[in-house]
Formats: C-alpha cells, structure tokens, sequence
C-alpha cells in the first residue's frame, strides 16, 4: 500500500520523497499519539523544555547530510522574480476597509475597524546570517500605530530584534512563554506570555496562543527552552489565524473544531525542501493547503516566502506548488489569495 500510494503521488506531479516523507509522518504519529486532541492539552514543558506532546521534536541531521548530496529537482527551472506591489503605502491608505497586507515572510499587517496588528514582525535585512533577497514591503517608521503584535517564537526570521526596537516602545507585545524576559531585557515591558490554549483581551479583540508543530532556538536560549505557536485572532467582527511556523499535523482540524468559522487562515508554504528533514518542522504547499482545509476557513492567504532563501527550493518557487495542488484539490480557487508583497486585500464580508 505505501509503494501504491508513493507512486500515485508522483504520478500526481509531487516528489516521491515528498509522499515518503508525509507516510512516515502520518505513521510516527499514529505511534505516539492515538487521540490528537488529548495530545494538544497534554502538558507541553517537561524538564525545562518545551515540546510537542504529540510527536516529539527530533531533526534528523542524517537525512539533511544525504539531501545535500542529491540533485536539486528544481534545479534549471526559472520561477521569476518575486511579486511586488510598487507603491505598497498608498495601496493600503487608497482601501478603506478591512484588509490584510503582506509586509514579507511572516509580517502580516492585519486591520480590523480602527485597529491594526503585525504578526512576527521582520523588517531588516538580515535573519542572523540569512541575508533579505527581497526588501519588506514597510519599514518600522511606516507601519501605522498598532493596537497590539504577536509572536510566534524565536527564530531569527520571525523574532527581529532590530524591528522591536524599531517599533514604539509602548507596543504591546503577546509572546508565547518564556519570551517576555527577552523583551524586558530590551526596554519592551509591554509584554504578555501566554501558554496554548490561553488567551488574553486587548480592547475588543481576544488573542488565543494556540498549539503548532515547531520548535525553538536562539544565541542565549537552548534548544526548547522558550514555546512556539500559532495565534487565533478575535476581532469583534472576524477571526484570523496566524499559523507562524508549522510542520503539518492533524491539530489544525481540532483547532477549526473548537473555535469554528474561521475568516482568514495565514499559512506558512516555504521553507520546505528538501521534505525528508524539514516535513516535521516546515509545511510545504500541497500540506499548507490541506490545514487550509482541515480549519475549514474561509480564505487562505501564503506566508513565509519570496523573502529569505532560507532552503534549497528557489525563493519564488512555492507557489507554483501551491497552485499545482490547489488544481488537484477541488478547492475554489478564489480562496486562496496568493499576495504580492506590498498588497493590501480587502477581507469580503459575511455576505460577499
């Protein structure tokens, strides 16, 4: 059955290693976790770490070390440049209306009535030694006041410190925990750690931090020793979801269950290749998709590409994948908004 469902994957247009890579996903869960959602209520900190009850965090360097000795599949194929919006400024002030704007990589900027909210905010032009190839479609001087940010966790391409200090110091800050010590240490005491499943209020929005599949790392944090999630954003009106950085897993349908219509779902779809050792921690795009369906939200919109080369996939390659698995999905393709960065797109009401 696993060699059958391999080649009907390839057939399908997907890698071999790929399928191979989300068979031996499905099947380790399926050893460690027969109940999803009693997984993601487990307790999550155990010896001062934190870890994925469900499947624990492990990166196999072996199967990294053999990846960089094969060919690359995408290696002679042109995928352009990435899209931008030219005057991204004066698109977002010419819409008035709720809207989402892809600054770049995972920096959604989020307005909702007379509030605005950045997620992961990166707007320099490093992520340690990862150089930007593609400049944000914002700087911090540019960004309108925010009613609040959030984290997803400590890698350097989502936790910038340059742009925290670049924003207000009275920004408030929602982390996962173990992170507003790094704040406070910085002048930013406006901080708020939340575990999964907590949530906090800000005027009429409520935050919930939310179980994803990741991990963390940072000079001055080990390995685990600070959380990672995703964040279900409440507006009075809407629900976002801000997934930050995630392998595929089954909890994104348990996470569409228990807080049920979800508007807009931000999903990560770079970063993914080779799959053999980044599946566990990186969702590639037919995966991103399918956890767009399994939260059974409204619109997608991808994140986390076109502005790090961060894996060996071409910077602007992800979403001609995504587009091949959205063909085969049976999915409404006006669902999935694949943004420029720089864009701003209205979020359709209730009864468009």
């Amino acid at each position: 059955m696993k060699s059958f469902l391999i080649e009907r994957g390839a057939r399908r247009g997907y890698s071999r290693g790929f399928v191979a890579a989300v068979l031996a996903s499905a099947l380790s869960f399926a050893a460690t976790a027969t109940d999803i959602e009693d997984a993601m209520h487990q307790d999550n900190y155990q010896d001062g770490r934190y870890d994925n009850p469900w499947a624990p965090f492990s990166l196999k360097y072996g199967a990294l070390l053999k990846e960089l000795f094969k060919r690359n599949r995408f290696r002679g194929q042109d995928f352009g440049e990435v899209p931008r919006e030219d005057d991204p400024l004066a698109a977002y002030q010419a819409l008035n209306a709720d809207s989402v704007s892809w600054i770049g990589h995972a920096t959604m900027m989020i307005r909702d009535g007379q509030d605005v909210v950045l997620t992961d905010p990166h707007l320099s032009d490093w992520a340690l030694t990862a150089k930007r190839r593609t400049a944000p479609a914002l700087r911090a001087a540019q960004i309108p006041p925010l009613h609040f940010a959030v984290v997803s966790h400590n890698h350097y391409d989502h936790l910038d410190e340059e742009t925290v200090m670049a924003l207000p110091a009275e920004t408030l800050w929602l982390v996962p925990m173990g992170l507003a010590e790094w704040f406070r240490e910085r002048g930013r005491g406006n901080v708020v750690e939340l575990n999964w499943w907590q949530s906090h209020r800000v005027g009429g929005w409520t935050a919930h931090c939310v179980p994803v599949q990741h991990w963390s790392r940072r000079i001055g944090q080990s390995t685990n020793s600070t959380l990672w999630c995703g964040w279900m954003l409440e507006s009075p009106t809407r629900r976002y979801f801000f997934a930050g950085d995630t392998g595929y897993f089954k909890g994104f349908e348990q996470i569409g269950a228990h807080f049920g219509s979800i508007d807009v779902a931000m999903l990560p779809i770079g970063a993914y290749y080779p799959e053999s050792f980044l599946a566990y921690q990186h969702m590639s795009p037919p995966e991103a998709l399918q956890a767009f369906q399994d939260l059974r939200a409204q619109y997608m919109l991808p994140m986390h590409w076109g502005s790090f080369k961060l894996t060996r996939e071409p910077i602007a390659e992800p979403p001609f994948s995504l587009r091949r698995a959205l063909a085969h999905s049976g999915v409404d393709e006006a669902r999935v908004r694949t943004l420029a960065i720089g864009e701003t797109w209205a979020v359709p009401s209730a009864s468009d």
